[in-house]
């Protein structure tokens, strides 16, 4: 018996050395999502400005998960985001009205049936009580601020948005807010000339509505940003200074 033992433990060895090259090899997660074939071409151009990798990881969405992307645009992170919390959790891709495209959501929501839409004004955006792992908005809590007839934006008041954000997180779930680095002064000003937020304004909002801030990340700042120009600028455009923060719910 003790021979017999003596010489399957080598070979136990063997198959495990064997085996770990090939589970090195296998990519994260993160990396998998980034490298999915069904990703358009004009959202693989903007992961060089993006740096989704360093976000999605600050952010750190798990498999199973309720996610939100609010005011998500053409869904650029809603679709990586629905390939981190796999079939069994559940994205939901946000937009007003007026900045929803179906001719560009569609073809997303055909290839991740894990992601559901909501379209409609940003203040009659309810999401039921703790039912949100993390809410993530990406260049766009300063729009809360924001208000414009002509594209069909009507004013938001920011503390009714965010008592609603903090009822429908989970106690010990997050929000995760990336954004244009706004000079201070009125929120409301900064919004309209340039579409920017000062990070101490989300913090104060945040706060003031019962979250915590847990984390910020430095890796978007760009110094040679000048934070009083507009971020559609074309000198500035795509290089704009941004800020990461992380709240959670008590």
């Amino acid at each position: 018996m003790r021979h017999t033992i003596r010489h399957l433990v080598p070979l136990a060895l063997l198959g495990a050395a064997a085996i770990t090259p090939a589970l090195a090899e296998r990519p994260t997660p993160i990396a998998a999502a980034l490298a999915d074939r069904g990703r358009s071409e004009a959202h693989r151009k903007l992961d060089a400005e993006r740096m989704p990798a360093e976000v999605l990881a600050f952010a750190g969405v798990r498999p199973d998960q309720v996610v939100v992307d609010f005011f998500a645009g053409e869904g650029y992170y809603s679709e990586l985001l629905a390939d981190l919390v796999g079939p069994r959790g559940t994205v939901y891709l946000t937009n007003p009205p007026s900045f929803h495209d179906p001719k560009v959501v569609d073809p997303l929501l055909a290839r991740h049936p894990n992601v559901r839409t909501l379209v409609a004004p940003v203040a009659a955006m309810q999401f039921a009580p703790g039912s949100i792992d993390v809410l993530f908005t990406h260049l766009n809590y300063h729009d809360l601020y924001w208000q414009s007839e002509k594209f069909q934006y009507p004013r938001v008041e920011v503390p009714a948005v965010l008592a609603d954000w903090f009822r429908a997180v989970k106690p010990g779930g997050h929000v995760v807010i990336v954004d244009h680095w706004g000079p201070p002064g009125d929120p409301r000003q900064v919004a309209d000339k340039l579409h920017r937020i000062d990070p101490e304004r989300v913090k104060a909002d945040m706060t003031a509505a019962g979250f915590v801030l847990v984390g910020e990340r430095n890796v978007l700042r760009r110094s040679e940003d000048d934070h009083t120009k507009l971020v559609f600028d074309p000198s500035v455009r795509g290089k704009s200074d941004r800020f990461m923060l992380k709240f959670q719910r008590p």
